[in-house]
């Protein structure tokens, strides 16, 4: 009877044992074990993984990317005008040995110090960069944040600037900007066609100069224009060239006759005026 029970006493021993150090690594996971405080060099992947009790104690990290949003940041930019600009980082941990050792919380280091470097990229750029230029700004603030997390083990895959605020006079401004920008563009593209419409009704003056029958064939097709519309009164102009085709095809009439003078009429045997009833 003592020996079935020391039996069983040393079987719930061994399976206590065994469930004190056996640990579960996820896939996305490494196992960082420090050993009296040690810590080891290799690290446990993903699986089951037998750890000393007592002796060693397992950290696990994270190795997935991680969606860090920055508060918004109030700045002035290099052009003296106030927004607030907040972003998004994306980081994930490439040394999970320099992430339990040399920092104590990876996540609130790589916060703070994207907050600075966003602010940092705010006074350093004009407002045209930040609402049109994003691109090279996102690059400058990648490498602002990547600089010190190299030494944390952590990689930064990736920085965007989400949303620029401006205040609501700098809206009100921008906007008039923009207003008198599309009116100046609008005056300048009616001038360019003034002038090429001018300048082809020149063309076609010269044509039908040269060729006065082509008066005559867009006065036809005008009237073909104007009949299409099915009006009541035709307003059908007169061509000052058929009055002066006229004028030169009419024959010159010949000035009225002089009076022919009588012959004098003898009266009582002197001469006297003709006289005509």
């Amino acid at each position: 009877m003592i020996t079935i029970l020391v039996l069983i006493a040393v079987v719930a021993a061994v399976v206590t044992l065994a469930g004190s150090s056996a640990r579960i690594v996820r896939q996305y996971e490494r196992g960082v074990v420090f050993r009296f405080g040690r810590v080891l060099p290799a690290t446990r992947g993903p699986g089951l993984s037998l750890i000393v009790p007592g002796a060693d104690r397992m950290q696990k990290v994270n190795m997935q990317i991680v969606t860090l949003p920055v508060p918004s940041q109030d700045g002035i930019t290099r052009d003296n005008v106030t927004v607030r600009v907040d972003a998004v980082v994306y980081y994930r941990v490439v040394d999970p040995v320099r992430v339990a050792v040399d920092v104590q919380d990876y996540g609130a280091a790589i916060l703070q110090v994207a907050q600075a470097a966003l602010r940092s990229i705010i006074g350093k750029s004009e407002l045209d960069d930040l609402l049109s230029n994003r691109e090279r700004l996102n690059q400058g603030l990648e490498l602002m944040i990547d600089s010190p997390a190299v030494g944390w083990g952590v990689h930064i895959d990736r920085v965007e600037i989400k949303d620029v605020v401006l205040p609501e006079s700098m809206k009100r401004s921008m906007s008039r900007q923009a207003e008198a920008e599309r009116e100046r563009r609008s005056r300048v593209i009616t001038a360019e066609g003034e002038l090429q419409a001018s300048q082809k009704l020149a063309q076609a003056a010269e044509v039908m100069t040269e060729h006065p029958a082509a008066l005559q064939l867009r006065l036809l097709q005008t009237v073909v224009e104007v009949a299409a519309e099915k009006n009541s009164t035709l307003v059908l102009p007169f061509p000052v060239e058929l009055l002066r085709f006229l004028e030169r095809s009419t024959p010159e009439q010949s000035a009225p006759d002089a009076p022919v003078p009588q012959p004098p009429v003898r009266v009582n045997g002197a001469a006297g005026p003709a006289v005509v009833p």
